[in-house]
């Protein structure tokens, strides 16, 4: 007799071992498709990153409206992260992956002709819609539903970890080409084209990977309660939880800006050579998918604030020491192996941050509006870091500037470690 848990379908018996098989098939691909959706979506809006030159000179544009590019789009996915959060919470996130990732790669095929100025502001005021309002806060939801509440840090870390390896390998690849063709205009179209055919590939099979996560009748009921969209940020404009968790995102996120500027620090003040730098801008890159896979682990096992108020730590000490460190060849190898540790503490907290959402309890009905909520307060230094860290080193020439900026991220680290400490402390008095 066959077990009551097989199911007879068309002549093939399918035994419950079997069906779990596939439902854990099924597991791993959701987890790799938010891997590769959210690795490469942002790949052809910061197509400048690696190729900024080519694309100044294909576009035709001055330095002033390369910035301005990049300024829209920072200040379209502001206004986006609270209302894509709202959306998130009351439509499928398979829907909202598929159709942000289709949206996103079709009209890079457009950027690929390499437009006017105007369609070109155009394309990124789509793309800060696309990304922030339709495709961030669903793939934020659709990972905290991955795993359950002991494992959420291993799942925003496999996130974050498969994100950078999602944006690192073919990224390579696409350098090289680039090269091979002799880094023409026609081959840095081929770059953006073929970005925006694996974004379309990633949507594609986001819809036939991805589950209809739809909130349940009890997430419904919850979500009901907090009205209309604008009522739901303000419900979560009230939770305390949300705004600690906002000042850790923007604590990291403002190290993470710091990070770049370990190169030209080490270049300027300690002379190192610009092949040796770039060296370690290459290792600075690699350290992003290894970081986060670890501490997810490590804060699924001590508790993910416990383990954030420790990475914030070492962060805020690590940046304090480039503060006070002179300017001494001899201490070289010290400095790299301190940047090494702050970019690995950096990259960790970005791996497990929103990760705190469940543990702080905040409702499942509204983990998109938390998520856009604290997105708007934590990707502030997106903004800001680049322009301010810019005026520093420029007012402060050498040594001093450096000291100023890392010394800056020191105590914005610090007001993280508040946070983190505060995050405990009402964690505790609510168990």
């Amino acid at each position: 007799m066959l077990d009551r848990r097989s199911r007879q379908t068309g002549g093939h018996v399918t035994t419950s071992s079997e069906h779990s098989k596939g439902k854990s098939i099924r597991h791993t691909l959701t987890m790799v498709i938010l891997c590769l959706s959210g690795g490469t979506i942002f790949n052809v809006v910061y197509i400048f990153e690696v190729y900024y030159i080519p694309t100044q000179t294909a576009l035709e544009l001055t330095k002033t409206q390369m910035g301005m590019l990049m300024a829209v789009f920072g200040a379209v996915s502001l206004l986006s992260y609270a209302p894509g959060g709202w959306l998130a919470d009351r439509f499928s996130s398979r829907k909202l992956i598929t159709l942000a990732m289709l949206i996103t790669g079709t009209s890079g095929f457009y950027y690929a002709t390499f437009p006017s100025y105007k369609m070109a502001m155009a394309l990124h005021v789509l793309w800060g819609m696309s990304i922030s309002l339709i495709f961030w806060n669903a793939m934020i939801r659709a990972t905290r539903n991955w795993a359950p509440s002991s494992q959420q840090g291993r799942a925003f870390g496999y996130l974050e970890a498969g994100r950078g390896l999602a944006g690192v390998i073919p990224g390579s690849i696409l350098l090289a080409v680039f090269a091979w063709m002799g880094s023409t205009q026609m081959a840095l179209a081929t770059v953006i084209s073929t970005w925006s055919a694996i974004i379309v590939l990633c949507g594609i099979a986001a819809w036939f990977v991805l589950e209809d996560d739809m909130p349940s009748r009890a997430e419904r009921s919850e979500g009901a309660k907090s009205g209309p969209g604008w009522k739901s940020i303000v419900e979560v404009l009230k939770m305390p939880a949300v705004w600690l968790i906002a000042i850790i995102i923007i604590s990291t996120n403002t190290a993470f800006w710091a990070t770049y500027y370990f190169t030209p620090y080490a270049t300027e003040v300690f002379l190192l050579s610009v092949t040796a730098a770039g060296m370690l801008s290459v290792g600075r890159i690699w350290l992003n998918p290894v970081a986060p896979f670890i501490s997810g682990f490590i804060a699924d096992r001590f508790g993910i604030s416990n383990f954030a108020i420790i990475l914030l730590l070492v962060i805020m000490v690590s940046f304090g020491l480039f503060a006070v460190t002179p300017a001494n060849e001899s201490l070289l190898q010290l400095v790299v192996l301190n940047g090494a540790i702050a970019a690995l503490c950096v990259y960790g907290l970005r791996g497990i941050y929103f990760a705190m959402l469940d543990e702080q309890r905040v409702p499942a009905a509204m983990t998109g509006t938390a998520a856009g909520v604290a997105s708007v307060i934590g990707f502030l230094p997106d903004i800001y870091m680049p322009v301010l860290a810019g005026n520093i080193l420029d007012s402060y020439p050498g040594l001093l500037g450096y000291r100023l900026l890392f010394g800056g991220a020191s105590i914005v680290a610090g007001l993280g470690v508040i946070a983190a400490w505060m995050l405990i402390r009402n964690r505790r008095r609510s168990t």
